[in-house]
């Protein structure tokens, strides 16, 4: 499994590499046969990475499926029937594996269509052998013990095997917490601080795991684990009547999207009964079900309630003290009994519910009509506790089922089902449009089920598809490239040099650091207000909690406390005021990590809260900018243009785009310690800006940065977020470290890490466009503003970039860019992949859709009518050279094949009245260089030794993106050595000074140049001796050169030329050149729910003759999963305005539990990767390109395909105006897009749900 994964470039960053190889091993491990792709991408669903796509880990373990057997033989692959090629994925002939290789200058390889990485890879099923996978055998035969355990504080630990000794617990322990799978208990404890001071194991006990038939319906023990129970319900639908069935159909497809397959393994039935949530996915099922709970007390008493009955409030249960949950029992169904599950989450698999619901009726034959003789109707989501519809059963029993029926209780559920305006959670208006979707969608399921019988009408064969199951294919995915090789290794798909120590779980990050005895851990001392004078500090509950060393403010900092990457406008720790929630006051540290975090939360602040600024909306109107960040760009006369006559209209608006998280599998950490008695500082850091630690380090500690050592080997995922805001924590840590001469390690929790550390900027832009009747654009006047937090950090930078990419690939005549940072009450934002580049072309893309809609034309035409190409001159004076944009753009739309699939999707839409689909193309074009032109400059230091093999050292950080492996090939081409001559070594502020962060896509750029400048020199020296005679190897070169007295070291160095901006003029060429790029997607949505997937996407990119291809397509697939979840699916909620139910100044979304990223169910069906074919790009080495950032917004695709889709839904309706849709695309926003009778009563039909910028 892992060569498999590691050799299917499956492993970037490396941090989640481990948790998909051991979700895969459990798999294989318990399953009797091989699984299909189903379950192989069903059980790696509870796993996220943040780097891949997910693509080629779905492949790497696809050929565990093993469907076709002569692939698992010693037989050729190649030598099968006629020559044909047999894939993996299908077991079916394919072409997918045609490739040729050689040693050529330029070699043409195909990229795989299946599974079959042909291009890139050598896994194919021959290497599957059916060899029993190691299991520890001491974990097979241990035979459970009971167990009694005591821990700090008085903490006791019981595991009874009897359920006799639970009850006697239990009466002896009345508060006692029940566990199986701690998977609530866990979070009570660790993110909710709730202290429990008696567990009890209850995972072992029989009488609570049974699972039995009986005559009237399934009884299920309590500690039964959820996949245990999903796998006995579809035991059971193959063994009772389908009549009888009708709720276990109900709890299989609703346990199929409760959380992920590692979480089902080990939580409980009761478990999820007695927390009681209200979003509980089971209990409404419960409810509708008529299950029965079976009760036992102390005296072993059994009572047994309904399950309607259970539940009394928010999360309170009809239990006494000393009762215990015994079983659940379940009835089976009668004849034309229905069970129905909904639920719509803000991401469809390993979510909580938004909404949920069970419903169910009970139909009668009487009088030539069917009447309803019994209903439950539930929901969750809508009250502090899973709520009957009461009124509405009462309402539906007696009444015949027809379409009067249904008008007559949606009236009265509506009435019946209340949420407040500030109700917790949000989403009212989404929430409440559910409840009514959720029961049109019932109705339809029902009457589908029913058609045939007599006195039943047919459900419309356009209303189909609102009652069928969402059911997800394998993913299919194909990468088609050229390898142009250039020497050794320069343009081979070599694999990640460190993948196979991160499929191991080898590879050592920052967290990783092993720590003398005498270290400390440090915890940070937080602000809980967004805008506070600080009057007091009380540090008393910190220095009397266990293992407490020392506690560190603004009067400790040795040197300077006022920080920042360019200005110095925030301090390491607040002295006087705080500025936003989150903002460090100070820091403890103490001898174990929880011992820190505890005496930090001791620590007591006094406030004087002061008025705070928690939008754009309100900076604007407070006109609170950072001094000196406003910006214009300037090209032709746009007031003369709009009154000039020329435009055959002007539209305004405005444009709302919405933040990103970066989401790093590995968080903020740094390891500090001293050196020498103290002289000298060293420290560890999960960075991409190792030179930026160095600098705040020596800063705050008054040091010259000569003492000053950084290292990194290597960073778990980075994206921008670790580029200037993980010094501050590594500042932060070297205080204590310095005052106590003791190593400090500080590693941050994921809600602390996301509260503290800043996200990409939210953009408002307000647009104002000229345009002829053709669609021509002759004018933009832009005003665009940013959100920078309560700090400047790069925010400027990010505002320039955004104003530099605010055309996209578009010619306008006439522009003007004004560009404004707003200081927020917020964290200080930050880098993200993209740099603000993605905001302006978002902007830029909505209005370009509207000019569509204006003139009634396709968005795609309205784009290349406007589309620029060599010579073309930008709003900032730069000339294109070298455009590829058209080539790649009709390469895209001839392999999508866009009319046939505009025709497709049109079809479609009008045979389908509930679900609709909609395309787009979207093109892009990013501009490659720092824009401050100092930071374009790189260093590498190269060594050859006497054995022939090559040390490389440069400033560039290794974070997934493959760089340690491209600047590998560029010094093993150099030398003409091969790759495995080539060793990387960590990247360390004492070996390659000054460095630039490695950011801005233009590190493979920049440090492969500087490396070929070093080897270049120590080749220009080892040239007089390699002339003397013909050498049999280059180690006999090299010792050669050294017996000459050769110096085999050298220094590269490359400042990136023809580049520079002046912002007085306005003018200038900030960028070496571009990447262009473009996507087409299709997608299909549901119009009641809002739920969606990608069908297809198809990507299309120039990178030159890429260094490595297999890499960039990977950066690519990633890039673009990343963009998927920024535009679809993440959404950041702020205590602001628009979120008056979360406090003041506080981020509401600050762990995974509330903020969803993309999963590997959020991968296209369809997932298509193509570079463009022979274009060179002569400005960067070997004719490369860069890859890094510009990939992301091709995801913007997919959000114009949505709204595509959601064009067609309001067109149902006659509304064909124009309407605005924010990212991201989440469930509620096209929900309320898609205006209906559903809709109608809660909001109007230009509802725009709010959004934190």
């Amino acid at each position: 499994m892992s060569e498999s994964l590691a050799r299917a470039h499956g492993s970037q960053c490396g941090f989640c590499t481990p948790g998909f190889i051991m979700s895969m091993y459990a798999l294989l491990r318990s399953s009797q046969s091989p699984p299909s792709e189903e379950q192989i991408e069903e059980c790696l669903a509870g796993n996220l990475c943040r780097c891949t796509g997910y693509r080629p880990i779905i492949d790497a373990f696809r050929v565990f499926a093993k469907t076709n057997n002569l692939l698992y033989t010693d037989m050729s692959l190649l030598s099968l029937q006629d020559g044909d090629f047999i894939c993996p994925s299908t077991g079916k002939p394919c072409s997918c594996g045609s490739k040729t290789e050689s040693n050529n200058t330029s070699t043409t390889g195909r990229g795989i269509t299946c599974i079959e990485p042909a291009s890139y890879s050598e896994i194919d099923g021959s290497t599957y052998t059916d060899k029993e996978l190691i299991f520890p055998p001491e974990l097979v035969l241990r035979k459970s013990n009971s167990l009694n355990l005591s821990g700090h504080g008085g903490l006791k630990w019981f595991r009874p095997l009897r359920l006799k000794h639970v009850l006697e617990l239990k009466e002896k322990y009345p508060d006692a917490k029940l566990l199986v799978g701690n998977t609530e208990v866990g979070i009570e404890t660790r993110l909710k601080r709730i202290q429990y001071q008696v567990f009890i194991s209850v995972t072992h006990v029989p009488e609570l795991n049974i699972l039995n038939v009986k005559d009237g319906g399934i009884e299920i023990g309590a500690a039964v684990r959820l996949s245990e129970l999903l796998k006995f319900f579809r035991e059971v639908i193959t063994e009772r009547a389908a009549c009888e069935s009708s709720s276990c159909k109900a709890f299989i497809e609703q346990l199929k999207w409760f959380a992920g397959t590692q979480i089902r393994n080990v939580a409980s039935v009761g478990g999820n009964v007695c927390t009681a949530s209200p979003i509980s996915d089971l209990n409404p099922l419960w409810m509708a079900s008529r299950a029965r709970f079976r009760i036992i007390n102390g005296k072993g008493n059994i009572r047994t309630t309904l399950a309607e009955n259970f539940f009394l409030g928010y999360r309170k249960v009809d239990l006494a003290r000393d009762e215990i949950l015994l079983s659940v029992f379940l009835p089976w169904t009668r004849p034309f009994e229905f069970v129905k599950e909904f639920k719509q989450a803000h991401r469809r698999e390993d979510d909580i519910a938004i909404v949920n619901s069970g419903i169910r009726v009970y139909l009668e034959e009487r009088d030539q009509s069917w009447v309803i003789s019994d209903a439950s109707v539930v929901y969750g989501g809508v009250a502090p506790l899973s709520l009957s519809a009461k009124a509405t059963k009462e309402f539906l029993i007696g009444k015949s089922w027809n379409q009067e029926l249904l008008q007559g209780a949606l009236n009265v559920l509506q009435k019946d089902i209340l949420l407040k305006d500030d109700a917790p959670g949000g989403m009212v208006e989404f929430r409440k449009s559910l409840t009514c979707s959720f029961f049109f969608k019932f109705f339809l399921w029902v009457s589908h089920q029913m058609d045939g019988t007599n006195s039943m009408n047919s459900v419309p064969l356009s209303h189909l598809s609102a009652t069928q199951s969402f059911h997800r294919p394998p993913v299919i995915g194909s990468q088609d490239y050229d390898i142009i090789k250039h020497g050794t290794a320069v343009g081979s798909p070599e694999i990640h040099l460190s993948s196979r120590l991160q499929v191991t779980g080898e590879a050592e990050y920052a967290d990783d650091t092993p720590l003398p005895p005498n270290s400390l851990h440090a915890a940070l001392i937080l602000s809980k207000k967004p805008h506070a004078r600080i009057l007091s500090i009380d540090d008393s509950g910190a220095k009397s909690s266990p293992g407490f060393a020392g506690i560190y403010l603004a009067k400790d900092v040795p040197g300077d406390n006022n920080i920042g990457p360019v200005i110095a406008d925030e301090e390491l720790f607040a002295s006087e005021f705080v500025t936003c929630v989150g903002q460090v006051i100070g820091l403890v540290v103490a001898d174990m990590h929880e011992n820190a975090k505890l005496a930090a939360r001791r620590v007591h602040v006094e406030y004087e809260e002061l008025p705070a600024i928690l939008s754009i909306e309100d900076a604007i109107n407070a006109k609170s900018f950072h001094p000196n960040t406003e910006k214009i760009l300037r090209k032709g006369d746009v007031d003369l243009c709009f009154q000039s006559g020329q435009c055959y209209k002007v539209i305004e608006g405005e444009v709302q785009v919405g933040g990103q998280e970066h989401f790093y599998l590995e968080p903020q950490s740094s390891v500090v310690w001293t050196m020498d008695g103290g002289n000298e500082v060293h420290m560890i850091s999960s960075t991409q800006a190792p030179q930026k630690h160095q600098k705040y380090v020596s800063h705050v500690l008054g040091l010259p940065m000569s003492k000053v050592v950084c290292k990194t080997k290597r960073i778990g995922g980075g994206f921008g977020g670790k580029e200037t805001r993980s010094a501050v924590f590594a500042a932060a840590a070297s205080v204590p470290s310095y005052l106590l001469n003791r190593p400090v390690k500080l590693t941050l929790d994921r809600d602390t890490d996301m509260l503290v550390s800043g996200q990409r900027h939210s953009f408002l832009g307000k647009y104002k466009v000229g345009f002829t009747t053709d669609g021509k654009v002759l004018a933009l006047d832009l005003e665009i503003y940013n959100n920078a937090g309560n700090s400047l950090d790069l925010s400027p930078a990010v505002l320039e970039r955004a104003m530099f990419h605010s055309d996209n690939v578009y010619e306008i005549p006439n522009v003007r860019i004004l560009g404004r940072a707003c200081f927020t009450n917020i964290t200080s934002n930050t880098a993200f992949r993209g740099f603000g580049g993605p905001q302006g072309m978002l902007i830029a893309e909505n209005w370009i859709q509207r000019i569509a809609v204006e003139l009634k034309k396709s968005p795609e035409e309205i784009r290349e009518i406007n589309f620029q190409g060599d010579g073309s001159i930008l709003h900032y004076g730069q000339q294109l050279q070298h455009c590829t944009l058209t080539q790649v753009w009709n390469e895209l739309k001839l392999s999508c094949e866009f009319s046939k699939a505009r025709n497709e999707v049109d079809k479609f839409n009008s045979q389908n009245r509930w679900r609709k689909r909609g395309i787009a193309m979207v093109p892009t074009k990013f501009g490659i260089s720092f824009t401050l032109k100092l930071m374009n400059q790189a260093g590498a230091l190269v060594h050859v030794y006497t054995d022939g093999t090559v040390l490389v050292t440069h400033g560039g950080v290794e974070m997934g993106q493959g760089l340690h492996t491209k600047v590998a090939q560029v010094a093993a081409s150099a030398f003409n050595v091969p790759l495995s001559s080539v060793f990387i070594s960590e990247t360390s502020t004492d070996k390659v000074p000054n460095a630039s962060p490695t950011a801005a896509s233009a590190s493979s750029d920049i440090y492969g140049a500087a490396v070929l400048d070093a080897c270049e020199q120590i080749k220009a020296r080892m040239e007089p001796i390699a002339s003397q005679q013909n050498f049999g190897s280059f180690t006999e070169l090299a010792s050669a050169c050294y017996a000459a007295r050769i110096d085999l070291s050298a220094h590269g160095f490359y400042i990136t030329p023809e580049i520079g901006f002046d912002w007085v003029t306005g003018k200038g060429a900030p960028f070496r050149y571009f990447t262009y790029g473009a996507a087409f997607a299709e997608v299909e949505i549901d119009t009641l729910t809002g739920d969606f997937h990608t069908r297809t996407a198809n990507l299309f990119m120039d990178l030159g003759y890429s260094l490595n291809p297999a890499i960039d397509v990977g950066q690519i697939e990633g890039a673009f999963i990343q963009g998927l979840g920024w535009v679809a699916l993440e959404e950041l909620k702020w205590g602001d305005a628009a979120h008056k139910w979360v406090p003041s100044g506080h981020l509401y979304t600050c762990g995974p539990g509330s903020y969803k990223i993309p999963s590997i169910n959020d991968v296209p069906f369809k997932f298509n990767v193509s570079l463009l074919k022979g274009h060179p790009n002569v400005k960067a080495i070997h004719s490369s390109k860069a890859v890094g950032e510009p990939p992301f917004f091709l995801a913007s695709a997919v959000f114009f395909a949505i709204k595509d889709a959601i064009t067609a839904a309001r067109a149902e309706v006659g509304r064909d105006e124009w309407f605005p849709l924010d990212n991201p695309a989440t469930p509620e926003r096209i929900r309320m897009a898609c205006v209906d009778e559903f809709t109608e009563p809660f909001v109007s039909s230009n509802f725009r749900p709010k959004l934190s910028i």
